[in-house]
Parts: structure tokens; sequence; C-alpha cells
């Protein structure tokens, strides 16, 4: 059964239907299914059916404690990209020695921090990065134990904002380059070699980019085992995509099928860093119509929930289904946008939906379980949402509402001097 389905004409998760989530914890709220997550972790951990592997839960996918949490007691790793992820994992229950730390922009105080907690590795992605990092493992006193990110110029066939493996993006080091950065790291003291890593997008949806990143990846494997410096792992990243729409993603037997084939040294173990195919699909943002608004040229359903909450329509004009949460079955259909409160015109959740609406209904925007709520703000002084998980028939909390109390509370107003002017 899918985490999100009809009983009794109402839209449910798992056993629970949303109306009743709604009175209980106001709206707009995220919803996700805790079974939903769980098998989703476990497809891809049983596939690899007794092969060394980790896999290691992208956390800005869905950073949520309780979320954190039941996949730490999975017995997951967790890929960080902030000081402030590896605090939420270690706070969730996490293991420091089962997170890999990857990212442009490691700060000094990320690495006293990730090196002090003892974490897997550091997934390093350019050359004063490794230096800056030797640095601060000498002066700790410890080894860093590091792989390189890796750039192999492959299309990963997604959006322009979240591929990550051409050579005009930020991330990584040309693989042609790759060699050099390791000999380098090699005669760093503070150093430890431990692998290599490759990131090449996300939302991906076919397994030739996996194909043609790890041919390339492999390559330059077997140069550094022939410069003597063998590897004890490969880092193939995540980026699995989801259904949004009409997209066909591969399942995650498959792709890891795939790694497993074309890695067939047992000595070599596997991480893998999925995000959104393990949280997307398990997740909804729940809203209600404000108003129906008809300008004569559109319908507009305005609702509670917005840009703020969910950015993905305005950041990439991305498209989630949207469902009613009590369908009417008795009218017409008209075509709306459905926006939210935040004085922007790229304010949507959705663009020409058929839908048939009364004012006060609920909808439901699937998929938002990854980069929903990890990707809101407080624009326009709004609270963020509140986050719940349902476990069966059983609703837990797992996020309050905020309150502007709280948006306000670290901020002041200019000091007067000493003749009381401001």
């Amino acid at each position: 059964m899918p985490a999100f389905h009809y009983s009794d004409g109402r839209l449910c998760a798992e056993q629970v239907p949303l109306t009743e989530i709604a009175a209980a914890f106001g709206t707009p709220v995220y919803v996700y299914s805790r079974a939903a997550i769980e098998t989703a972790w476990r497809g891809y951990d049983a596939a690899f059916a007794g092969r060394d592997h980790l896999i290691c839960y992208a956390v800005k996918a869905n950073s949520n404690l309780a979320v954190l949490n039941l996949l730490a007691r999975l017995g997951s790793g967790f890929d960080i990209v902030s000081g402030g992820e590896l605090q939420r994992v270690l706070r969730a229950g996490g293991e420091a020695a089962r997170v890999v730390f990857s990212g442009v922009g490691k700060t000094r105080a990320e690495m006293e921090q990730a090196l002090a907690a003892g974490i897997k590795c550091f997934n390093v992605e350019s050359r004063a990065e490794l230096e800056l990092l030797a640095q601060v493992a000498a002066a700790a006193g410890v080894r860093a134990p590091v792989s390189i990110r890796v750039n192999p110029d492959v299309d990963p066939l997604t959006h322009p904002y979240i591929a990550t493996g051409l050579k005009e993006n930020k991330f990584g080091i040309p693989i042609t380059e790759a060699r050099a950065v390791y000999a380098a790291a090699a005669g760093m003291p503070a150093l430890e070699v431990t692998g290599i890593d490759c990131h090449i997008g996300s939302q991906i949806t076919s397994l030739g980019p996996y194909r043609d990143a790890l041919a390339r990846v492999l390559e330059l494997v077997a140069e550094l085992a022939a410069d003597g410096l063998p590897l004890r792992h490969i880092d193939v990243g995540g980026g699995l995509g989801i259904r949004y729409q009409d997209e066909q993603p591969p399942q995650s037997a498959a792709l890891v099928q795939t790694l497993c084939e074309l890695l067939p040294d047992p000595g070599l173990e596997i991480i893998l860093e999925p995000g959104r195919s393990i949280v997307g699909e398990a997740g909804a943002l729940l809203t209600e119509v404000l108003y129906l608004k008809d300008t004569g040229q559109h319908h507009f359903a305005v609702v509670d929930a917005a840009m703020n909450d969910l950015l993905r329509p305005a950041l990439y004009d991305a498209w989630q289904e949207i469902l009613p949460v009590t369908p009417h079955r008795e009218a017409e259909p008209r075509v709306y946008d459905v926006v939210g409160p935040v004085c922007e015109s790229g304010d949507f959740l959705g663009r020409g939906r058929s839908l048939v609406l009364q004012q006060g209904d609920l909808l439901a925007v699937c998929g938002a379980g990854a980069y929903g709520f990890s990707m809101s703000s407080n624009y326009n002084t709004r609270p963020r949402a509140a986050e719940v998980m349902v476990d069966g028939t059983r609703v837990q909390e797992v996020r309050r509402r905020e309150g502007t109390e709280q948006l306000l509370a670290g901020e002041q107003v200019l000091a007067m001097d000493q003749n009381g002017a401001p």
C-alpha cells in the first residue's frame, strides 16, 4: 500500500485520515510515513545481499531529528554537508564513524568538529581544502581520513541546478587532475587516503549516467593502484530520482545491481548516498484553501502554504502532484493555479491543475518528503510549518510549528545614545 492513499473517500497517510491530522495540528503541516521511509531504506540495504557497503543517507534531503533517528535505528550511515548536520546526526543517535562529510566550503571549525567526533571520511573537493584539512589534522594530532571527490564531466540529464558532475559545476576536482591531487594527499602525513568519491547530480531517472561516471572513476582507481595507492572504498554518491509526474526512475535494486556488476572487487566497500529516493515519496505537505479567486483570465486557489514552505516549484519550476484530501465528485473541475500568500508572483505550488474546490478544502502536495521542509524559510516573517510522523494509526508531532516570537527573539531595535537619541 502506498504511503498516501484514499480510504472511505478521504486521503490517508498510512491508516490516518489527513483531515484528522489537519484538525489536530493545523496547516500547513508536513506529514511523513514511517513505513515508507523504512521500506525505501531497506530496499537499498537488501539489494546489496552481503556485499560490503554503507548506505549514507543524504541529510540535506530531510534533516528532521525523527527521520534521522529512524534511519540510525536501521543502521544507516549519513552524508553531511555542514557542521550543523553533523550535530543533528549525533543528536539523533547516528554514529560518527558512519558519517561522510561532503561539501565544497568546509570551514576550519567544521573540520575540527568532525575530527573530534571521529567521522568515517572527508570527501575533499579542492586542493585548497586538502591543504587546510592537513593543517587542522596536524594541529589536532590526528590523521584525517580522506577521499577525493572527482568530477567526471558526465551529464546526469537532470535540472541544471541539481547537476553536480559537469566540468562547469563547482563540485569536485576534475578527474584529469585527480591523480596528482591523490599523490599530494599521500605525501601529507596528517592525511590518510581511504577512498574515492563521485556524485553527479540529483533526481536522476536512468542508469546510463551512473555507468558513464563509474567507468571513468574506475579507470582512475586502476591508475592509483598502479601508483601504489590502493583504495578501501568507493563512494558513488546518490541522486536516484522519484516519480513526481510521469518520470520512470529505476528501482533502487536495479541501481545497486548495476553498481555491483561494475565493481566486481569484493574488497572495495561501496558507499551510497541516497536522499530523495528514501524520503521523497514518504512525505506530503498538507494545506488549506483560503480563497478561490477568478480574475477572468485565471482561476486561483489561494492556500495557506507558500513558497517559503515548499520552494521547489518556485526555484526549479518543479511539478508535484496536488490531491484533494476529500474529493468533490458532483461538480465539474476547473483549472486552477494553486498559489500561496507570499508577496511574489513566483509563489505557486502548482499551475494549471484540474480540481474541484471549495473554500476551506484541504489539499496534499505529494512527493514533499525531500527538499520540502529542509529548504523552507521565514520569508515574509512566516513561521515554518509543523512536521508529523505517521506510524500505522499513531501520529507523533516531530517538530512543533514555529511562532512569530521565536522569529523575533534574536533581534533588537537600535540602542539609544546617552542623550536618548537613536
